[in-house]
Formats: C-alpha cells, sequence, structure tokens
C-alpha cells in the first residue's frame, strides 16, 4: 500500500497541492502536518510511519517535506528499510524499491543538505556586509533623535509622560527606555 505524507511549515500555507498529487500518485491514506520541518514531533509523520506494514512504500510530494537534515533522512529512510518499508519522493524521482533508487536517495539527500549549507553561509555573508555598511537589522527605532529631542523639552516643561509618550505615538516604557525617569521631573 502506498501510504502518503505532506507538510508545509506554516498554518496558512496550503497542503492541497501535496495532497492532490500524493492521491494522484495511487496514495490510500495521507497524513500531513503543518509544522516546521525542523520541530522533532510531527504527529502526522509519526501516524503515517505507524501505519506503515511491511510491503507498503511511503510516499512524499519533495524530499524536504519529510526530514530536518540529512542525517535525520538518512536514518528515517534506513528505519524504513529494516521495517521493509519503501520511500518514495515524486518531484524528485526517488524510489528506494531499486538500488538505483537508493543511490540517489543518498545522493539527493547530500545535494539537500549542501544546498541548506550554502543558503545560510551566503545569508550571514550578506549580513556581515550590511554590518559592515553600517545596517542593522531589526525593527527600526520608535524614538529618533528628533523625538528624543522634543520628549527632553516636553518633560523639562513639565508634560506628564504619558501625555509625552501618546504625542510621540510610543510607549511609556519606550520613552523610559530612551529617557530614564531619573533624568526628568
Amino acid at each position: 500500500m502506498l501510504i502518503g505524507y505532506a507538510r508545509v511549515s506554516t498554518q496558512d500555507q496550503n497542503l492541497e497541492l501535496q495532497t492532490e498529487a500524493l492521491t494522484k500518485a495511487g496514495c490510500k491514506k495521507i497524513f500531513s502536518d503543518k509544522i516546521s520541518g525542523s520541530r522533532a514531533e510531527r504527529p502526522g509523520l509519526t501516524k503515517a510511519q505507524e501505519a506503515l506494514r511491511e510491503g507498503d512504500t511511503l510516499v512524499v510530494w519533495k524530499l524536504d517535506r519529510l526530514g530536518r537534515s540529512v542525517r535525520h533522512l538518512v536514518d528515517l529512510v534506513g528505519k524504513l528499510h529494516n521495517e521493509g518499508v519503501q520511500f518514495k519522493s515524486l518531484t524528485d524521482a526517488i524510489d528506494t524499491g531499486t538500488a538505483s533508487g537508493r543511490f540517489f536517495f543518498h545522493v539527493m539527500a547530500s545535494l539537500a543538505e549542501m544546498e541548506r549549507e550554502l543558503t545560510i553561509e551566503r545569508t550571514r555573508a550578506g549580513l556581515e556586509v550590511a554590518r559592515l555598511l553600517g545596517r542593522k537589522g531589526g525593527r527600526r527605532r520608535q524614538m529618533t533623535d528628533s523625538k528624543i529631542k522634543s520628549a527632553k523639552k516636553l518633560l523639562a516643561s513639565g508634560v506628564p509622560p504619558r501625555d509625552v509618550a501618546g504625542n510621540l505615538g510610543v510607549s511609556v516604557p519606550t520613552l523610559y527606555r530612551w529617557i530614564p525617569a531619573s533624568n526628568h521631573p
């Protein structure tokens, strides 16, 4: 029997493309998760594994829908193989029911991990270049230099901190973060 597994990373993503492809491939049962692949606990994958019997095939739409890393993929497919279960990835054309499929699985898994590591390296390099150019990541700060100057003047003239914060469009804690209470009357 073919048993399908589909996964998307976030709640607002749609499983429909994957489940439709798995159904067309002949999967009698399809289990799914709406959870990050980096999470160890994936209830849908656990249920799929529990449903698998010797001679069955676990089918996924794409290799990265199943594993968190090459090590995880290799371990999982190895465990399935030991239980007499095959693995098939539709878009990667991998079928571990054949010797060439097993070989291709290992090659594709290694390439997927390498691609992920290269993406991480490029991201880090880009952040470093941005840092060297004086750019900072994260949200823009709410208290600009002109707001700080205005806030100090207003506080010095006796305007209550809540009113100053309201006028500047920031919260009172944000105002106090930039101008501690000990710096004004």
